[in-house]
């Protein structure tokens, strides 16, 4: 059973879900950390989530910050620390538009 706010995307604007969960080409850099050739943008954003969580980058004062090491400022603009509301975007820069 799906929650109502999905329920709502899926009814109002179908191509929002799809935006997120199509199989698209990745460029090179996002390539190299994902470690794949095609992913989602939803399964990305749950790939450097997990890669936040795994090697503790959540800064312990204000766990609203990340603290970017090498690898994930290659696929972040170089940002050192980034706030957790920025990912989404940050993420979508590597995504290309969809026609609408």
């Amino acid at each position: 059973m799906l929650p109502q706010r999905m329920k709502k995307v899926m009814t109002d604007n179908p191509k929002t879900l799809a935006n997120l969960i199509d199989l698209v080409n990745l460029p090179s850099t996002l390539r190299e950390f994902m470690g794949q050739s095609q992913t989602s943008r939803l399964g990305c954003f749950k790939r450097v989530w997990s890669y936040i969580k795994e090697n503790n980058l959540q800064d312990p004062n204000n766990k609203n910050l990340v603290n970017c090491d090498e690898k994930l400022k290659s696929i972040l603009l170089g940002k050192t620390r980034v706030e957790l509301t920025e990912l989404p975007a940050l993420i979508k820069l590597h995504f290309p538009k969809q026609p609408r």
